[in-house]
């Protein structure tokens, strides 16, 4: 029984010293073997299981794939005194595991001396250049105009004249930060420019300029509005005075030779019988001139009631 029980004893301490002695490697991972904080032998960086010396042996896994850095947004000049926020990204890995574990241990740290190194290497990047040169990669034309506000023309917007564009700005700067950070075994994959604003300040000016220029285009456009709609409304009236003068001409022709036509009438009809045309004119006179409350004095030979003369012999 007591055989048993060492056996059983022993198979255990086995596993024990089998399960810290064997480790695994991932795709994505690399493992620097320590022994009392030395380092045994070459990095570990092909997948698999893997042994070590138990307890006197540490297995310290790094990642291999790439890594994400992501700097805090920062507010600096341009050459041309134009303070801006530059908010930047970067990728790195780890590509000497054994230096990265002598050097900076681990990967928070790392994260320190990338800020330390990228950070300053952006700030001189922008600072050295324009702000044109750090939004811009070449001299193509921009796809908007310009309303000039004295001769209403419009006219394409000035360009600059771009040597060095965005594209060699973060050239530089991989340049001046990959040689430092070799020496903490780390290769800097890339660098971007994530986001350039203007500061709080400046971008308040900015928009306060563009809202100007805007509602100067605008009332621009709402005056010449104005002008052709009173250019149309004159137009409408001129157009409508030709045509009733033109209708009031057609018709004033229209009743000259109505009137005509129908003197001619009455003066042919009339012709057949003059004194019945004296008889019914004089009538026509009498209805006319004379109503309820006129007065006409008159000498009883007056050649104006010689029909009522007649008309009062023949009643007699």
């Amino acid at each position: 029984m007591k055989s048993k029980g060492f056996l059983v004893i022993i198979a255990i301490v086995i596993l024990v010293v089998v399960y810290n002695a064997a480790y695994t490697v991932d795709e994505t991972e690399q493992v620097v073997i320590t022994q009392f904080g030395k380092i045994i032998g070459k990095p570990k960086i092909t997948p698999g299981l893997k042994f070590k010396l138990p307890v006197l042996q540490k297995a310290n896994f790094f990642p291999k794939n790439l890594l994400e850095w992501d700097g805090d947004p920062g507010q600096i000049p341009t050459l041309d005194k134009t303070f801006i926020w530059v908010d930047t990204f970067a990728r790195w890995k780890i590509v000497k595991p054994i230096i990265f574990f002598q050097t900076v241990n681990n990967t928070f740290n790392a994260i320190g001396k990338l800020n330390d190194i990228i950070d300053p290497a952006v700030r001189n990047a922008i600072t050295s250049h324009r702000l044109i040169s750090a939004v811009r990669n070449s001299n193509r034309k921009m796809d908007i105009t310009e309303i000039d506000m004295e001769d209403d023309t419009r006219t394409q917007r000035a360009t600059f004249a771009i040597k060095i564009g965005r594209s060699q700005i973060i050239k530089s700067i991989l340049e001046q930060a990959r040689p430092k950070l070799e020496a903490f075994g780390i290769e800097l994959m890339d660098v971007k420019i994530k986001r350039i604003n203007y500061v709080e300040e400046v971008r308040k000016s900015v928009y306060g300029r563009m809202i100007a220029e805007r509602k100067q285009i605008a009332e621009k456009f709402r005056s010449e509005g104005k002008g052709e709609a009173r250019k149309i409304l004159g137009e409408k009236e001129r157009d409508l005075k030709r045509i009733t003068s033109e209708a009031y001409r057609t018709a004033q022709e229209i009743k000259g030779k109505a009137d005509a036509k129908a003197t001619a009438i009455f003066a042919k009809a009339f012709s057949v019988d003059p004194d019945f045309y004296s008889f019914t004119k004089t009538l026509e006179i009498y209805s006319q001139a004379m109503g309820k409350d006129s007065e006409l004095v008159l000498s009883t030979d007056s050649e104006f009631f010689k029909y009522l003369k007649g008309y009062t012999k023949a009643a007699e």
